[in-house]
């Protein structure tokens, strides 16, 4: 049966919108179905600051998968696309993460989902709220539309591209 998700894609090193689009060819290459993806969003790193500015979007898809699979898959992307592990919060090719999966709730080790930031960081929110402002937080319940209207702080973002430019043949 297959599950609604959501992926947040980022990334700060190299030509970073290439490797978005890089990033969504290859989920699809590995059997996730993307269908529509947000905006491009450029933000400020958060955390670990002294490293470039980022590129965000998310993307909604569907997969079969299970979320441990789905995450093992999204590794092994980021691993083909140049993402090595250094510092916790540094520089990288690309980061997909995944943001919500269904209604699924769930904290081990390995995995958080929700995305156990999504309702602090204003450059998931804003591109997951341009698709889907009414999807509720699995475990607060609250709607994206609402997150993203009571955050305070989060980092600045700023639209630099339409959703178009996410299509791998365009």
């Amino acid at each position: 049966m297959r599950k609604l998700v959501y992926l947040g894609l980022g990334s700060n090193l190299g030509n970073r919108l290439e490797n978005l689009r890089r990033a969504i060819q290859e989920l699809r290459a590995a059997g996730v179905a993307v269908g529509r993806g947000s905006s491009v969003y450029e933000s400020e790193p958060v955390d670990y600051t002294a490293q470039p500015r980022f590129l965000n979007a998310v993307v909604e898809a569907e997969t079969e998968l299970m979320p441990r699979q789905l995450l093992q898959r999204l590794q092994h992307i980021e691993r083909r696309l140049g993402r090595r592990r250094g510092v916790r919060g540094g520089p990288r090719t690309i980061d997909i993460d995944i943001l919500v999966f269904g209604e699924h709730v769930m904290h081990t080790a390995a995995l958080t989902i929700p995305h156990p930031r999504l309702a602090e960081r204003r450059f998931v929110l804003q591109p997951l709220c341009e698709l889907a402002a009414g999807l509720r937080h699995p475990a607060d319940r609250q709607t994206v539309s609402a997150l993203l209207a009571g955050l305070s702080g989060g980092g600045q973002v700023k639209k630099v591209a339409g959703s178009r430019y996410l299509r791998p043949d365009t």
